[in-house]
């Protein structure tokens, strides 16, 4: 059976740079998805996402995305628009998700499908809270998550509602469970 992973990205110590973990934690929390749509928190982990990568067949990656947009900017990126520049790296426990996803590629060929979905930061100093330009735009990258799930042919519902309802509410980040983000 195909497997799609939603993996969350980033460093909650670091504000808007959580914004990817928290995503993926208010995904699960809001929606019924699908057994073979894995939410992971990828968090930090570099090389350690590489089985996960490697046994997905389509990715869908939440992150703090730099595009040079206003801070809030909800941002889509598909494969090809990933940069895949190896830099120089101080420690080799320095490894970046693109790194990890260029040797994927390498190992085992492009995912049948891929979207990255974030949001331009608005701050990336130490800190647990997301800024209020990052919360405010949650709801719209939550959606668009959803959508390209949809996209992909998944069946995702708003936890609660009955199945096959249309309507895609979006909880303000206050109201996200106790133990969520």
């Amino acid at each position: 059976m195909p497997r799609t992973l939603v993996l969350g990205l980033g460093n909650l110590l670091l504000g808007d740079e959580g914004f990817g973990v928290h995503a993926a934690a208010r995904l699960r929390a809001r929606f019924r998805l699908p057994p073979d749509v894995e939410v992971v928190d990828g968090g930090t982990l570099g090389l350690g996402l590489l089985a996960a990568l490697e046994d997905a067949d389509r990715i869908l990656v939440l992150d703090a995305l730099d595009a040079g947009q206003p801070p809030g900017t909800v941002v889509r990126l598909s494969w090809d628009d990933l940069p895949r520049v190896v830099r120089t790296k101080v420690s080799p426990h320095q490894v970046t998700v693109q790194e990890v996803l260029a040797l994927r590629e390498f190992r085992h060929g492009r995912p049948a499908a891929f979207e990255a979905v974030g949001v331009q930061p608005a701050s990336l100093e130490p800190g647990c809270d997301l800024s209020s330009e990052v919360e405010a735009a949650m709801g719209e990258a939550l959606a668009t998550a959803v959508a390209v799930l949809r996209g992909w042919g998944h069946s995702v519902e708003v936890a609660g509602a009955a199945p096959g309802a249309a309507a895609l509410p979006l909880l303000p980040a206050k109201a996200v469970p106790s133990g969520g983000s």
